[in-house]
């Protein structure tokens, strides 16, 4: 089945097998054809959808204050990671914003009938995972272009092994140059509420456009 996650950037502002886990960070060791961090180049605006999902969610777009070092990826982080991504993915089921609430962009966590589109399933597996003990500076909400030039939202886990990518389309945890992705915009570490680009030029003043999803 195929349905439509619309992304607007505004200017406006029990785990998996510790093998497995192993095998996925050896994997990523072994294999970069380029910096595994991500480049920031200076501040941005953020998305218009998250200003709103704060203006609502005030204490989930606050800081804890915990560390901004980035997060070590052992065995057992990465197990929880790939749970918390599989369950998530698995439980949610995609539907638009003007499905769900009858609007054309309202970032919120998924509804009460498990379902969601892209931002929804992102602010889901950030929270279960602070649930968890990581802290909010690893687990940064990013905007990026997809294959189809399309608008489309997954999770950016910042690590000490690189900036791995949480993603609804795919339930492989992966680094950021893996993925068939143009990265536009970030979440900063230092603060859930201030944003960063991710291009050298200026992001769009208004991206409007569709992700398909395919389950």
């Amino acid at each position: 089945m195929r349905r439509l996650c619309v992304v607007f950037v505004g200017i406006m502002a029990a785990s998996q097998q510790s093998s497995v886990a192993s095998d996925q960070i050896a994997r990523v060791l072994l294999e970069p054809r380029q910096s595994p961090y991500m480049r920031v180049w200076g501040q941005a605006l953020p998305p218009i959808g998250y200003v709103q999902f704060c203006e609502r969610n005030p204490f989930d777009c606050e800081s804890t204050g915990r560390t901004q070092n980035r997060l070590e990826l052992t065995t057992d982080r990465m197990g929880e990671l790939d749970l918390v991504n599989r369950t998530v993915n698995k439980e949610i089921e995609p539907a638009t914003d003007r499905d769900i609430f009858g609007v054309e962009e309202y970032w919120a966590y998924p509804d009460a009938r498990g379902k969601g589109d892209c931002e929804d399933y992102v602010l889901l597996k950030r929270k279960r995972l602070m649930t968890l003990g990581w802290p909010e500076s690893a687990l940064l909400v990013t905007v990026v272009m997809d294959e189809r030039n399309e608008g489309h939202a997954v999770l950016t886990v910042r690590t000490m092994q690189g900036d791995f990518i949480v993603d609804n389309k795919n339930d492989d945890i992966k680094p950021w140059y893996r993925t068939p992705y143009k990265y536009v915009m970030r979440q900063s570490f230092l603060h859930p509420r201030i944003w960063v680009s991710l291009e050298q030029k200026e992001p769009n003043a208004v991206a409007v456009s569709g992700v398909k999803r395919s389950r």
